[in-house]
């Protein structure tokens, strides 16, 4: 029977050969131990520190991986069994080993033991098998079992048989391997071969049914897109030569042989052509993880349109030898198997490997549960695996919460199914849950996610446990937690509705409603009370609730208020400091920007005011010539503007009384004229809106005047005070202008801005003043002014702001209404 690789030297076979070499050569081993004797002990004193500072790193941290590599190449080394053992056991605890590492072992425990000790390394071969798809591993395990065990290696019939069925386990998890799942099949062939050679010539029986299947498995091997398809064909063909069947056909055409074989072959071979382009591409050398980790999902995809599982699967588990900690590769893998296999020993098998090698991963731990759930395993299985779980380091505290949901979902199922093994009860399902409050609460208040789980609690104590205090109780511990959270409350009210505890439910809120929530849920939770009571409570119940919500409403409001006014203090102090420092730079630029004026520059400056200078003080002269032939013809058009003020004002004052203005606060400042049009659309009788807004920014200043046809409209949009508006209290009253403007404004007179817009400033202004400072006390003025001299250009203008004058010897009205913008353009036009 021949091997597949001789088997390597052991550790006792290396020391075994270095004392023979020192007894045949005893000179030279003499030299060259007195030339290494001193490298040695530097070498093991230099092993022993390093294996000391390993032994302290895995004693503090037991999960570094690479600590646990180097420990043992250590050992290896210096040949230390016991350790050596010890910490492969340490590390395979933690962590899956690599192939590679599973053959070493194995190896060198069957360098140290008989034969007696077969089934110890065969144990080692089949947990190394289980991990990850290694071919060399295969081949090793199926090599050691044919030379080690007795039966197998005596072709007795129970050896046979193990030996056949380990290798139709070798076919099923590593012969469709594209690439080398030839050597599987290439050892199963060989082994059957030599199973041949011991049946006797005489037993013609056996040895054609031994031929028999020796022809099968070529034709099973054929059928294969494996690389090594040619030189298989070229194998079959010979081998049947070998059994006397002549075929009419080169070696390498598919003539000669059966049609059904022929026709799976072809197959085969076309099929290994459309992947041999993604073979290579995952094979590169010169290409970086990512890009072979892109190759293989790209391979995957194409895998899967042909809808072969068994495949898939081969491919998956190629990938993950070659990316073991890729917990999207692992996702992918396990979500493939729920929608094709979904149930079955293989799914719980490669959920199992997902969590050893990607143990951060909550939601592989999730669907474990649920694959063992689905399984039907047992109580004890599911609960080792939850408990697993909880000592891995998650990334989100989602995922721990997700965890315990999962594990208190398949506990209520199969409780209310009563599809436990007898040793299910509602206890198990409350320790659950005490343990996700104990290990959450403290990381995740005032959280959905804290809430989802308290009141999920609290309803399985109604539901399942019965127990109505004790679901009194889950409230009242998270409300312990998270008392500043408004859902906890409304929560824990609803369930004592739901169960028609209306007292109850009305103490939860006289609890409550005093409390400071975020936003406006402070009033949220008193207009909820008010709802209640006048759902659930009676005439009494109400008004108590009403005296009890009232003051605090206008408390929340007033506060509101009162923070609304800080921030917008403080937005306006800093506007008003940055224009401070805005003005100073400009003053501070503009005056050394004249300093810095060349002297050519400055004298053209000083020349250009001088002649204006010299202009103003001409027109000076001429203004004052003019006021002294005009007197008498200023006496006469001082009586027609006094009675035009006298109409004037009469005018203005009625346009005041009619005047209907309501006066907006509070207002959101996303609020358009629109919106408030709509607003007092039930009101009717808008005539205009005006919003005010800030002179800096722009925005809205939550102010506003509406215009009404008359005091009706008005008063019955002043009724909608305090009503809800873009999610605030608007605040409205009759608009009360400040009375000094409304009297000024309603002694303008319409010939002063005639005589102004005329062009005679200067006599209309000198009539005026000496006509005022007869009749008006503590004010003097002179009258007929004549200026001489040079400084003529210094006149001083009385001229009156458009709209503004007082009427002389007679006491301004206070009750006066403003006019609005239309009444003053029809006044203005008239004159």
């Amino acid at each position: 029977m021949e091997e597949f690789e001789k088997p390597p030297v052991s550790m006792e076979e290396d020391t075994e050969m270095e004392e023979s070499d020192a007894v045949e050569n005893p000179k030279a081993s003499q030299k060259s131990s007195s030339d290494s004797e001193s490298s040695d002990s530097e070498e093991e004193a230099d092993q022993n520190e390093q294996l000391l500072a390993l032994e302290y790193e895995l004693s503090t941290n037991p999960s570094n991986y690479d600590a646990h590599v180097q420990y043992i190449k250590l050992l290896r080394r210096s040949a230390e069994i016991e350790k050596l053992r010890e910490a492969r056991e340490n590390m395979n605890t933690l962590f899956p080993l690599s192939p590679e590492m599973w053959m070493e072992w194995a190896k060198d425990e069957a360098s140290l033991s008989n034969d007696s000790n077969f089934e110890s390394v065969e144990k080692l071969y089949e947990r190394g098998i289980s991990e990850y798809l290694s071919i060399p591993l295969w081949c090793e395990y199926l090599n050691y079992v044919q030379e080690h065990d007795p039966k197998v290696r005596d072709c007795l019939a129970d050896g046979i048989s193990k030996a056949r069925n380990l290798f139709e386990r070798a076919v099923t998890a590593a012969a469709l391997h594209v690439s080398q799942g030839s050597q599987i099949w290439d050892a199963y062939i060989q082994y059957e071969q030599a199973i041949l050679l011991t049946i006797d010539q005489s037993d013609i029986q056996a040895k054609e049914k031994q031929v028999q299947r020796i022809r099968s498995i070529f034709h099973r091997y054929l059928s294969i897109p494996l690389a090594s398809l040619k030189s298989t064909l070229l194998a079959y063909k010979a081998w049947e030569v070998e059994q006397g069947n002549s075929l009419d056909a080169e070696p390498g055409d598919v003539l000669g042989i059966s049609s059904h074989v022929a026709s799976a072959y072809q197959k085969a071979e076309e099929m290994y052509n459309a992947h041999v382009h993604h073979e290579e591409q995952i094979t590169r050398q010169d290409i970086s993880e990512s890009e072979r980790f892109q190759h293989y999902m790209s391979y995957l995809d194409f895998e899967k349109s042909f809808g072969d599982p068994a495949r898939v699967q081969i491919l998956y588990e190629r990938a993950i030898t070659d990316f073991p900690v890729s917990n999207d590769l692992w996702l992918h893998y396990t979500h493939y198997l729920d929608k094709t296999l979904k149930v079955g020993n293989v799914v719980k098998d490669v959920y199992s490997r997902a969590t050893r090698n990607c143990p951060w991963v909550g939601e592989l731990w999730v669907r474990y549960l649920l694959c063992l759930e689905r399984g039907l395993a047992c109580e004890k299985e599911i609960s080792a695996a939850f408990e697993k779980s909880l000592k891995c380091t998650f990334s989100t505290l989602e995922e721990y919460l997700d965890l315990f949901l999962t594990r208190v979902d398949g506990l209520r199922r199969r409780i209310s199914s009563a599809s436990g093994d007898g040793v299910l009860n509602y206890s198990m399902i409350r320790e659950s849950f005490q343990q996700a409050a104990d290990y959450l609460s403290p990381h995740m208040k005032n959280t959905d996610g804290l809430l989802h789980l308290h009141a999920y609690w609290a309803r399985l104590e109604l539901k399942l446990g019965n127990d109505l205090i004790a679901a009194r109780g889950v409230w009242e511990s998270l409300l312990k937690t998270c008392g500043s959270m408004l859902e906890a409350w409304k929560s824990y009210i609803a369930m004592e509705i739901e169960l028609d505890h209306i007292n109850e439910a009305r103490a939860i809120y006289k609890r409550c409603y005093s409390k400071r929530f975020s936003g406006t849920s402070s009033e949220d939770i008193c207009h909820s009370w008010l709802r209640f009571e006048r759902e659930f409570g009676t005439l009494e119940d109400l008004n108590h609730a009403v005296q009890k919500v009232t003051p605090r409403l206008e408390e929340l409001q007033l506060f509101r208020l009162q923070q609304e006014s800080k921030s917008f203090t403080g937005a306006t102090d800093q506007r008003e400091e940055t224009l401070k420092n805005t003005s100073r730079e400009r003053r501070k630029s503009g005056s050394s920007a004249i300093d810095e004026q060349p002297p050519a520059k400055w004298q053209k400056y000083t020349s250009q005011n001088k002649k204006l200078h010299k202009k103003e003080n001409t027109q000076g002269l001429n203004l004052a010539e003019a006021n002294d032939g005009e007197e008498k013809e200023g006496k006469v058009e001082k009586k027609v503007n006094e009675k035009q003020m006298k109409d004037t004002k009469n005018t203005t004052s009625r346009l005041y009384k009619d005047q209907c203005t309501a006066f907006v606060s509070n207002l959101n400042i996303t609020a358009k004229d629109e919106d408030l049009h709509q607003f007092f659309s039930d009101v009717g009788g808008v005539t205009a809106i005006r919003i005010l807004h800030d002179k800096f920014t722009g925005k809205s200043r939550g102010l506003a005047y509406v215009d009404f046809k008359d005091d009706v409209h008005l008063a019955a949009a002043v009724a909608k005070n305090k009503q809800m508006f873009l999610g605030k209290k608007l605040s409205v009253a009759r608009s009360k202008p400040k009375q000094g403007k409304r009297e000024s404004l309603a002694h303008t007179a319409p010939g002063e801005e005639a005589s102004n817009q005329s062009g005679g400033h200067g006599r209309s202004v000198s009539k005026e003043s000496g006509e005022d400072s007869k009749g008006s006390r503590g004010r003097k003025r002179v009258e007929n002014i004549q200026l001489k001299g040079k400084n003529t250009f210094a006149v001083p203008r009385n001229v009156k702001p458009l709209g503004w004058t007082n009427k002389p010897g007679t006491r301004e009205e206070e009750d006066e209404k403003p006019k609005s913008n239309d009444e003053f353009r029809k006044m203005f036009m008239k004159t």
